[in-house]
C-alpha cells in the first residue's frame, strides 16, 4: 500500500498521524505541493483531483483525508474508529463538521488568503473585508468547538482519542500559521495542547513547525509561504532540517 501526500499539508497531517499511531504497513510517496508535483499527468492519471493524501493499494485508489483515515481504521481494527453505531456515527458526524464548516471558514477564509497568493486579493480592501469575514466565522465554529463538541469531554467523542481528533486537531492547528489566537477557548486549547504533547505528534509535526515559524518570521506576506517553504526544502535537502 501506497499513501502519496505531503508531509506539510493540512490534510495529509492527520494521515501521518494515524499511521504514527498504529502498525499499518505503507509506503510513504512524498509529493511536493510546492513543487506543483500533484499536477503531472502521473500523478493526475492517479487521482484526478490532483491532491493529498492519496492512497493507492493495488488497483484500489482511495482519496481524501477523511475516507483514507476510516479505511486505515477499519484495516487495524483501531479503537480510533469505534465497531458501536451511535459512537461510529458520532465520530463521522465531527469529521463531517470540520469538513464541511470549520476547515472552510477558518483554512479558506482565514489563513490562505494570507500564505498563498491564489486565495489572495490584490486589491486591499477586498483583502481586509475577506479576512474581516472569515476571522467572524472561524470565532463562531471555535465556540462551536469549544462550547458543544469539548464541553465536558476529553476528546471530540468521549474520553478516548478518535480519528476524529486527528483530523480536526490538525485543522485547528493551522491557526498557528498567522498566528490566530485560540486562547479564549479553553476546552479547544486544552485539547489542543493535550493532542500536541502525543510523542505521534512532533515524530509527524517536524517539517510543520518549522513552516510555521518560517511563516510567522516573513511577517504573513502572501507570498511567505512559497518562500518559507523553499527555504524548508533546501534546508532538508542540505540536512539541516
Amino acid at each position: 500500500m501506497k499513501i502519496y501526500l505531503d508531509s506539510v499539508s493540512t490534510t495529509s497531517r492527520p494521515v501521518l498521524l494515524f499511521l504514527a499511531e498504529h502498525d499499518v504497513p505503507a509506503e510513504i510517496v512524498p509529493i511536493n505541493l510546492l513543487a506543483d508535483e500533484h499536477l503531472t499527468p502521473e500523478f493526475a492519471a492517479l487521482n484526478p483531483n490532483k491532491s493529498v493524501p492519496t492512497l493507492q493499494e493495488g488497483d484500489f485508489v482511495l482519496t481524501e483525508c477523511s475516507a483514507i483515515l476510516k479505511y486505515l481504521a477499519e484495516k487495524a481494527s483501531s479503537r480510533t474508529y469505534p465497531k458501536d453505531l451511535k459512537a461510529r456515527a458520532r465520530v463521522n458526524e465531527a469529521m463531517d463538521w470540520f469538513n464541511t464548516g470549520f476547515y472552510r471558514d477558518l483554512g479558506y477564509g482565514v489563513v490562505y488568503p494570507q500564505i498563498l497568493p491564489h486565495y489572495a486579493f490584490a486589491n486591499p480592501v477586498t483583502q481586509a473585508d475577506v479576512l474581516r469575514r472569515g476571522e467572524e466565522r472561524a470565532a463562531a465554529r471555535l465556540a462551536i468547538l469549544d462550547g458543544h463538541w469539548l464541553r465536558g469531554v476529553d476528546f471530540l467523542c468521549g474520553s478516548e482519542p478518535t480519528i476524529a481528533d486527528y483530523l480536526g486537531s490538525c485543522y485547528v492547528a493551522i491557526a498557528d500559521w498567522v498566528g490566530f489566537d485560540i486562547t479564549s477557548y479553553g476546552n479547544v486549547l486544552r485539547w489542543m495542547l493535550v493532542m500536541k504533547a502525543r510523542p505521534s505528534w512532533e515524530k509527524t509535526h517536524r517539517e510543520w513547525n518549522a513552516m510555521a515559524a518560517m511563516l510567522r518570521a516573513e511577517s504573513l506576506p502572501s507570498r511567505g509561504y512559497a518562500s518559507a517553504r523553499k527555504t524548508l526544502d533546501s534546508n532538508l535537502r542540505g540536512g539541516r532540517g
